[in-house]
């Protein structure tokens, strides 16, 4: 069997990635695998057009075909959504239609999950459903049970290219086109008072939907509000994931463009943040995860703290799993507080207005009065694992999430609680004695569990 292999890393042969791929390779010598770093060429692979047609060429010829990717902010590489965007622009996708597509990433799993939902979406949008999917963590091609795992995966792989196992012929996703939105209603004018308000969008026509909830957005609040168009700001290139910020946040790209400087001068000082973009595929485009990408030289921070935060979305966001998810673990991550989410779905311009209307309203508002909602498990769960992470096997690496970490009372691990402890332990002995395990298993937990709640209602005020 021949397989392609689309690297979408920009590390190219550096990629760990890329050595899982070469493990396979070695483990499985009668199948031929031609790999294209996708990832580290794509700005070449955009300007010369032989590049493109050649892996194109090659895709076509594959019996399948091999996505391998690290995680980069929850998603692909914004190089490699680049090349997804290539695709489409250049309407080759009848070049992948047919083939049994698979998934390989490697990550410490922090929403490795989104990226592969995305991959998937895209897959069946090629026409090539029921992609298979591996998610490794970094470090388990040295373990010899996940090396084995990782080897049925690819057996898998090839028995379903033998199979020819026709798909249904409906699989490719239907496209949705927003109805034109104009405001038709004057804007509920909203006094920001000396709050510093930031929108950064992506529209490049002046007279699309997304462009004209701009404006309506900028109308609605009295305060001046700052818009940057990231298709104006320099970007050299997207993250390289070369890890040298880790030590103390400075940018490989320090002084190469305008990006850094723009992001400290206009989104850190920021009350308020209102992000909008056109949805392209499954995502916003591949200029916004490179944003996204490019602001991780502030690793692992939560830099954005204490801010209000929303999002002006043009496309079908309702159908888009990964970009809703995204939108509000971002806002979590990021311990902002997300004040919502606008879309253009609508036919009705009336409710789109009111909408915006609100939306400016609520980030005036919230920030006015320091609001935030409590986390869900996107924001728990994930702060959690690089709260781990960054204590344990990443200290090395990230030593500014290290010393931002301890400094800000992040590493708040259990084992700190001594008197949690002690009581835990004293309780496990009793618990021993079947007369008292009884007695507080069946009658007294759900009676000593709500007493401190009742303690503190009883008092007064607040």
């Amino acid at each position: 069997m021949h397989v392609a292999i689309l690297n979408g890393s920009p590390k190219g042969n550096l990629s760990v990635t890329l050595q899982y791929v070469l493990f396979l390779q070695k483990h499985f010598p009668d199948h031929t695998f031609s790999i294209h770093s996708i990832g580290e060429r794509i700005r070449s692979i955009e300007k010369k057009k032989a590049m493109f047609d050649d892996i194109i060429e090659d895709c076509t010829r594959a019996d399948g075909i091999l996505w391998s990717f690290p995680i980069y902010y929850m998603l692909v590489p914004a190089q490699m959504k680049r090349f997804i965007e290539l695709i489409s622009e250049r309407n080759v996708g009848n070049s992948f239609a047919g083939k049994r597509a698979a998934l390989l990433s490697t990550s410490i799993h922090f929403f490795d999950h989104t990226a592969h939902h995305y991959m998937a979406d895209v897959c069946t949008d090629l026409g090539m459903p029921d992609a298979l999917s591996f998610s490794a963590d970094m470090q388990d091609l040295f373990r010899p049970h996940r090396r084995r795992n990782l080897l049925l995966f690819a057996e898998r792989f090839f028995s379903s290219m033998e199979e020819h196992i026709p798909f249904p012929p409906d699989t490719q996703r239907q496209s949705f086109s927003p109805p034109p939105y104009r405001p038709v209603s004057p804007p509920s004018r909203v006094d920001g008072g000396d709050m510093t308000v930031t929108l950064v969008t992506d529209h490049r026509d002046a007279e699309s939907n997304l462009a004209r909830m701009v404006e309506r957005f900028r109308d609605t609040v009295e305060s001046p509000v700052t818009i940057i168009n990231i298709n104006d700001i320099s970007i050299t290139g997207g993250c390289l994931g070369c890890l040298q910020c880790g030590y103390d946040n400075t940018c490989c790209y320090e002084g190469k463009d305008n990006f850094i400087g723009t992001y400290r001068r206009f989104i850190l000082p920021a009350d308020i943040l209102v992000y909008a973009g056109t949805i392209e595929d499954h995502f916003l485009s591949s200029r916004w995860k490179t944003f996204f990408d490019r602001s991780f030289f502030n690793n692992h921070i939560p830099h954005l703290a204490g801010k209000q935060i929303g999002f002006l979305i043009s496309g079908n966001y309702s159908r888009r799993r990964v970009l809703r998810e995204f939108c509000e673990a971002y806002a979590e991550m990021q311990r902002t507080h997300l004040a919502g989410i606008v879309t253009d779905e609508s036919s009705d311009a009336p409710y789109i207005d009111a909408t915006l209307d609100r939306l400016a309203a609520t980030c005036v508002l919230n920030a006015k009065q320091h609001y935030e909602t409590p986390h869900t498990f996107l924001g728990v769960g994930g702060s959690k694992l690089f709260r781990d992470a960054v204590w344990g096997r990443l200290r090395f690496v990230f030593q500014a999430d290290h010393r931002y970490y301890r400094r800000n009372g992040l590493y708040d691990f259990p084992h700190k609680k001594i008197k949690q402890r002690l009581f835990s332990a004293v309780m496990m002995t009793l618990t021993r004695i079947p007369a008292i395990r009884r007695d507080i298993y069946t009658r007294r937990m759900n009676e000593e569990m709500v007493k401190p709640y009742r303690k503190l209602l009883s008092r007064d005020g607040t």
